[in-house]
């Protein structure tokens, strides 16, 4: 299968390349590198500088003819969003109209993006399913259930099928501890060098934390589905791409704190505005469609993450 992946020399799409590369299939990654590194990408797969919103991007894609692409490429950063709506929204929603387009004229088959728990805003009920109430309480959020729109906007009467991957909080191997890296790979950063995490807030706040392992085969699996994702309805292709397990931020911290061996203190400052107090979503529809359910249990991760950023001292 011929795979594109956006945002391949990322922190998901670099897991996910090794991943489609392992088992086979032909990958071509679309990167500018504004948040990638070239250290990420494996040899193996073909590589196009651009950014997703150049006029250059239509005609890299139709000289892929990918089968099927994965589109990870965004402006991830909520304290950007905040600071710059519309840079924000130029890069996740016409990014995301012009890879859609461009999936179009090339012929793909079916188009995966990378959307967010952070549609859903702040939860009414737990857990949140795909047709919860969509009201992002940050800019991010709302460019991203834009992108959800044009997707369906472009690729419904086009017959391309397709599908909106709603993470959770995805933490792993090779995620940055800058600017708005996961609360994860900020703990790990800091224990490694033997600094006192920060927790924003009483730590009680919960989220959904998902290892990239599980991420990665969820995209695997919805790539090589041979059904139809896109299912009727509004929130036919919206899929929750979660454990299903509520944590704690302070059970987090004390649970990366013996995969890190840190003996140190952990400090608490004033909450952060805009982050939601609780979110957990449900795999459910993910399960019952096309299969997936994630695998790796939350001490098993983190054990993982640590080893790594441990090394990279």
């Amino acid at each position: 299968m011929r795979v594109l992946v956006t945002g391949g020399a990322g922190f998901i799409g670099s897991n996910l390349v090794h991943a489609l590369l392992s088992g086979g299939h032909e990958v071509t990654v679309i990167d500018d590198f504004s948040g990638g590194s070239m250290a990420n990408i494996h040899p193996a797969a073909g590589l196009r500088r651009i950014d997703i919103t150049a006029p250059e991007l239509a005609a890299a894609v139709l000289a892929v003819r990918p089968e099927v692409v994965i589109h990870l490429a965004a402006q991830v950063s909520v304290a950007v969003s905040i600071e710059d709506p519309e840079f924000d929204r130029r890069v996740n929603v016409g990014g995301t109209r012009a890879v859609a387009k461009a999936a179009v004229d090339a012929g793909a088959r079916r188009v995966l993006f990378a959307s967010s728990a952070a549609v859903y805003g702040e939860p009414h009920e737990l857990p949140l399913t795909e047709g919860s109430p969509a009201s992002p309480a940050v800019p991010y959020g709302c460019s991203k259930l834009a992108a959800e729109g044009e997707l369906a906007e472009l690729l419904r009467p086009a017959g391309v099928d397709f599908a909106c991957l709603r993470f959770a909080n995805v933490y792993g191997p090779r995620q940055k501890a800058e600017g708005e890296g996961g609360v994860v790979a900020q703990f790990a950063s800091r224990m490694a060098l033997g600094t006192a995490p920060v927790i924003y807030g009483t730590g009680s706040q919960t989220r959904d934390f998902i290892f990239v392992a599980d991420v990665v085969g969820a995209c695997i699996r919805a790539a090589e589905f041979e059904g139809t994702l896109a299912l009727p309805g509004e929130n036919g292709p919206a899929y929750n791409i979660s454990t299903g397990r509520e944590t704690t931020v302070s059970m987090l911290a004390e649970g990366l704190r013996v995969a890190m061996r840190y003996a140190g203190e952990i400090e608490h400052v004033d909450p952060r505005p805009g982050d939601v107090e609780a979110s957990l979503l449900s795999p459910e529809k993910a399960a019952s469609v096309f299969g997936w359910r994630a695998a790796v249990e939350l001490q098993t991760g983190l054990q993982g993450t640590a080893a790594w950023f441990l090394s990279q001292r």
